[in-house]
């Protein structure tokens, strides 16, 4: 079980998108430890155009992945960056916040 799923909120605590903290929802995570997180680590990208895909070409904004150290789970009882843990419950492995042992997502 990972400590950050795909639909989490989160914010950026280390990188160029930490000063302000960028807060975006997670929305694809890749197997080297890294997250696609929506409207964070924006870069241009020259693109060839593609006829084929019916692509056009010229300079693209695209989201990069970020690791997934970079960022903090968003805890929405204090609205601030959160660290997470696990705690087995009824059999069940449940994620909780650090700071006040809320369960994650309830």
């Amino acid at each position: 079980m990972r400590k950050i799923k795909k639909g989490d909120t989160v914010v950026v605590i280390a990188g160029r998108d930490s000063k302000p903290a960028k807060r975006g929802t997670v929305k694809q995570i890749f197997d080297n430890g890294t997250l696609l997180v929506e409207g964070v680590n924006l870069v241009k990208k020259h693109q060839k155009p593609n006829p084929m895909k019916n692509q056009p070409g010229g300079i693209i904004t695209k989201e990069m992945p970020i690791r997934a150290c970079n960022v903090a789970l968003v805890n929405p009882a204090t609205g601030r960056g959160d660290r997470v843990g696990f705690k087995i419950e009824n059999g069940r492995k449940l994620r909780v916040f650090k700071s006040n042992g809320q369960t994650v997502g309830a």
